[in-house]
């Protein structure tokens, strides 16, 4: 599970020409979520939080890697052997995951889900792997080894014991899908919290945005920066809380898929787009990459920023976003 530097500031503001916010929490993909919509009575808004849980537990049923009967799961079941065709969506979703980890080079790939898990973060490991496991942990890992067949939509993974994990993209996809599904049942602003990954349309009934306020994972009692967000979504990454440290060097808890080596120097990622998904994956692919690589990657990316948080607290931006502007 992903750890969670951003705190929602929502400035409720109770009743204004009848409308309301409504808030609802609960635990869905073993992770929190959360719903705020605005409607006109708590009937309504009943409504669309029902409308968005079901919409969860859908997706759920189609991309998990946990549940068995899952079509992901049954790609992965069938790893080496035969190609398994899903439904269009489940491939579209797969194939712009494979389209993004072209672009971060393959520091973001669903087939992490393969790796051997030779790290531990719980406490309980008292010394590095040898490079010969960290090497071996990574052999079935490789997002150019997912075949895709445009014309039945079936999805064949090379060898025997790959795996898809969509935990990295698929709570960002989650989340737009929520938003599309209450715009069309005429819910006009809401924001929605998969687990960290947040989507955002229309305004508070007071006129204003939904507002995020980012922290910074060393500091946590403190907000750094207060950001609007649009009809635009906002995803972070962060490792502040499951680390482990060797010779001095702390090593996060996301691990490079290319490597087997976890990702270092970064504790977290903020990725701003509109849609929730691309930031999702981004965020993942941009911790892994480093603060260089992973700043002027998002620098030729239209419409996408990044903050990230270093180990010593630094904060760094891509070039569209003044941090003093929102402080």
């Amino acid at each position: 599970m992903r750890s969670i530097t951003i705190l929602f500031i929502i400035f409720v503001n109770s009743i204004t020409f009848g409308q309301q916010v409504f808030k609802k929490k609960k635990n869905l993909l073993g992770s929190p979520f959360e719903i705020t919509v605005v409607a006109t009575d708590s009937i309504q808004a009943n409504v669309y939080t029902e409308l968005a849980i079901s919409e969860v537990k859908r997706i759920e049923n189609l991309i998990s890697d946990w549940i068995p009967t899952t079509q992901i799961s049954k790609v992965n079941q069938n790893a080496g052997i035969s190609p398994v065709k899903v439904d269009l969506e489940v491939f579209e979703l797969v194939k712009r995951a494979i389209n993004i980890s072209k672009l971060t080079d393959g520091a973001f790939d669903i087939s992490y889900a393969s790796m051997d898990k030779i790290w531990k973060f719980d406490g309980s490991m008292k010394e590095m792997p040898t490079t010969e496991s960290i090497k071996k942990s990574v052999e079935k890992v490789g997002y150019q080894n997912i075949v895709l067949n445009e014309n039945d939509t079936s999805i064949f993974l090379k060898y025997p014991g790959m795996k898809l994990g969509l935990g990295g993209i698929g709570q960002g996809y989650i989340a737009d899908k929520i938003k599309v599904l209450l715009q069309e049942n005429g819910c006009t602003s809401g924001l929605v919290n998969v687990s960290g990954d947040i989507n955002t349309w229309g305004k508070q009934p007071n006129g204003k945005d939904w507002t995020v306020g980012i922290v910074n994972p060393l500091n946590k009692n403190k907000v750094f920066a207060t950001f609007p967000l649009n009809d635009s979504a906002v995803e972070t990454s962060g490792s502040y809380e499951k680390y482990v440290t060797f010779n001095g060097k702390r090593y996060s808890h996301i691990i490079d898929p290319r490597t087997g080596y976890p990702a270092s120097g970064i504790v977290s990622v903020s990725v701003f787009a509109k849609q929730t998904e691309l930031a999702d994956a981004l965020a993942t692919g941009i911790f892994v990459l480093g603060i260089e690589v992973g700043l002027d990657l998002v620098n030729q990316l239209k419409g996408i920023g990044c903050i990230i948080v270093d180990e010593k607290g630094a904060i760094h931006a891509s070039k569209n976003i003044d941090i003093k502007k929102y402080q």
